[in-house]
């Protein structure tokens, strides 16, 4: 098994999900390439694209359909500008043609060119997608897809995620791993261990760069979220609650800009009552931009990332440990502790429900503030386990197909549960704990493997058959 970067765990992406919006996105993006390889563009006559499983049962909620029409637009999520995706897919429905790769017209009938199939699921994974090019001589190329989760994608022959892999110096894929290093090269934090792995993709100094700009994304993320008030897109009418918290939160006082605000919030009153608040809202405000097409951090998916941005924005704001290198050492810890779960159970909640979203994100954020607070390797570790060992069996029962409720909620309630494992594991001795890091996320992936597939992100069981609201 080989090793995987931290920043393929968190990373920059866009909203409403990373399985299915940036998945297929990115999906879109390698099929063009394929085609690339051998033909040229201009020999294309069609593009066909199918979606089945819980792509298509969930797909219209989050945007499977408008990801697939901008990669194969040859739009880049990370750099569109957000505020222009509605109207470029109504250009595409209403023009009926679709610009390949952003260059050569092709025809592009919604509902014939791109279908959501909700009655069949391929046998390989349940996010699964089928590409498919008719070029001008009547020959055809084909070609399977799946989203994994995080936006990684794969074949049946191959994935992203392995392309990403190399091997590393000190190999850490169990818990156990992480403590023989740290233990053996005498380190004493695990940032340290991360750091000196980290050099197999780049040098420190970038590392560090990555890191911080990371954090400058999450930043203007929670300040775009806190200063945009009305209804998220989708049907279901749910209301941006993030602004009216932080007004009723800051009460009369006045800010321009984000370096303002944060002043501000850094100044506001450090009380148990306060501080839940305010982690409440950083992730409301993270998510309601998520459930909005905007620009997120995938940590480690879209579902899931209010958690990590509310309770590292928690420690710059209110604690003691603000400083650019809690920044820089909070990512790569967070970081590490998603790859244990990435390479042994799953962060798809197509595969494993919530647990594999919030539930991951809660165990990384905890371990992550653990890190940066003084806590012992032991103690982050536990730390990861005990902010998991209580979403063990987290369900993913979407209303309406939208990463909205209970979705929103559910990161306020993740960041609370990391910070609360942080606190135990930093009051306790992990060389008593009855049950490993290691041990839950083996647990996580057994209960993963035995939940019903109504649990995992079809929108056919849970909360969202009993709201009953049908999908939009």
């Amino acid at each position: 098994m080989e090793s995987i970067s931290v920043f393929e765990i968190i990373k920059v992406g866009i909203g409403p999900s990373s399985s299915h919006t940036m998945g297929p996105w990115n999906a879109a993006e390698m099929f063009l390439n394929l085609i690339k390889k051998d033909r040229k563009l201009e020999e294309v006559k069609e593009v066909f694209v199918e979606f089945f499983g819980s792509l298509a049962k969930t797909g219209i909620g989050h945007g499977t359909d408008i990801a697939g029409m901008l990669g194969l637009s040859g739009e880049d999520f990370k750099t569109i500008d957000t505020t222009k995706i509605d109207e470029k897919i109504e250009t595409i429905k209403t023009s009926q043609h679709l610009y390949l790769d952003g260059t050569h017209k092709i025809p592009f009938v919604y509902g014939f060119h791109l279908i959501l199939n909700k009655e069949k699921t391929l046998d390989f994974h349940p996010n699964g997608m089928i590409f498919r090019a008719v070029f001008n001589n009547g020959q055809e190329l084909v070609q399977d897809y799946y989203s994994l989760g995080g936006g990684f994608v794969g074949t049946k022959e191959d994935n992203t995620y392995n392309d990403m892999c190399i091997r590393t110096l000190y190999p850490c894929h169990q818990g156990r791993d992480i403590l023989k290093y740290v233990e053996h090269l005498k380190l004493e934090r695990i940032s340290d261990l991360i750091y000196l792995n980290e050099e197999s993709w780049r040098s420190k100094e970038e590392t560090n760069q990555q890191a911080l700009e990371i954090w400058r994304n999450i930043k203007e993320c929670i300040y775009k979220g806190i200063n945009k008030k009305g209804i998220l897109p989708g049907g279901l009418n749910v209301t941006r609650r993030a602004s009216e918290m932080n007004e009723k939160l800051l009460g009369s006082k006045i800010y321009k800009n984000l370096h303002e605000w944060f002043k501000l919030v850094c100044e506001e009153e450090k009380s148990f009552n306060s501080i839940t608040k305010w982690v409440s809202c950083f992730a409301l405000a993270v998510n309601e931009e998520n459930a909005a097409f905007g620009r997120i951090i995938t940590a480690p998916t879209n579902g899931a990332s209010g958690v990590i941005p509310a309770v590292l924005m928690y420690a710059q704001t209110f604690t003691e440990f603000n400083k650019e290198d809690d920044v820089i050492r909070f990512i790569l810890t967070a970081g590490e502790i998603g790859t244990l779960f990435k390479k042994n159970a799953t962060i798809s909640a197509a595969m494993g429900g919530c647990q594999a979203e919030v539930g991951v994100s809660s165990a990384m954020a905890a371990a992550a503030l653990t890190e940066i607070s003084g806590g012992s390797p032991g103690q982050v570790l536990m730390a990861a386990e005990i902010a998991m060992e209580h979403h063990l069996g987290l369900t993913c029962d979407p209303i309406g197909g939208l990463v909205q409720i209970p979705c929103i909620e559910r990161n306020s309630m993740g960041a609370i549960k990391a910070i609360t494992a942080s606190y135990l594991a930093l009051e306790g001795d992990p060389s008593k704990a009855r049950v490993s890091l290691d041990n839950v996320i083996k647990s996580m992936w057994e209960t993963a493997l035995d939940m019903n597939s109504k649990y995992k992100e079809t929108s056919e069981g849970g909360l969202a058959v009993a709201v009953n609201v049908p999908e939009c």
